[in-house]
């Protein structure tokens, strides 16, 4: 991630506005934060063999309605911040994918914004995405943690330390955290190798 993005002073001060309830705040604090975005959204469009400049810019827009759509957004800091709108590009993935499986199934289309992916987004994909989002939400049952450090390592492309700042834990935990989760990933999507792709 730019780590120049992450240590904006304006950026710190659109967050602050944006904690406390300020109208309009996210609306300055995205065009900061927008190539960070991208960015994520790149990253996460590859590792599902669907990324492109378009897919990822509509990808950021449909994460950014998502958290303009929240009631209260008050992220803590930078990397909590990013790994607020990961999560978002991950619901918008995940509801796309589920949407593809739909329409594979004959069960009628369900409309998404997302349009430019729906063009890229194999049945493939789709399937491997939704299978790993199920795997994620048991492992949040299990250990809500270990969840929390694939969500912003894998689908908000935080680094290690990142996580562990955005946490508020030791990067050793963060490091033990992120060996378990994907083990415990790998067993339960047997031979999923999308994981391999964040070291």
């Amino acid at each position: 991630m730019n780590s120049s993005g992450m240590s904006d002073p304006s950026v710190t001060a659109c967050l602050e506005r944006l904690r406390a309830g300020e109208p309009g705040a996210l609306d300055r604090l995205l065009p900061l934060v927008y190539d960070q975005m991208r960015v994520l959204a790149r990253a996460q469009l590859r590792r599902e063999d669907v990324g492109s400049t378009l897919g990822a810019t509509a990808l950021v827009h449909e994460a950014y309605v998502r958290l303009a759509e929240r009631e209260h957004l008050a992220p803590k800091d930078r990397s909590h911040f990013f790994a607020m709108a990961s999560q978002s590009m991950r619901r918008v993935l995940i509801d796309h994918a589920r949407a593809r499986k739909r329409i594979k199934r004959g069960l009628g289309a369900v409309p998404v914004s997302l349009d430019e992916v729906d063009s890229m987004l194999t049945v493939e994909a789709a399937d491997e995405l939704a299978a790993l989002d199920e795997a994620l939400t048991r492992l949040e049952q299990v250990n809500a943690r270990a969840a929390q450090v694939v969500e912003r390592r894998f689908f908000g492309g935080l680094t290690l330390e990142e996580t562990a700042e955005s946490l508020g834990v030791s990067l050793k935990t963060v490091q033990r955290d992120w060996l378990l989760a994907r083990a415990w990933l790998r067993r339960e999507v047997a031979g999923d190798s999308s994981l391999d792709g964040v070291a």
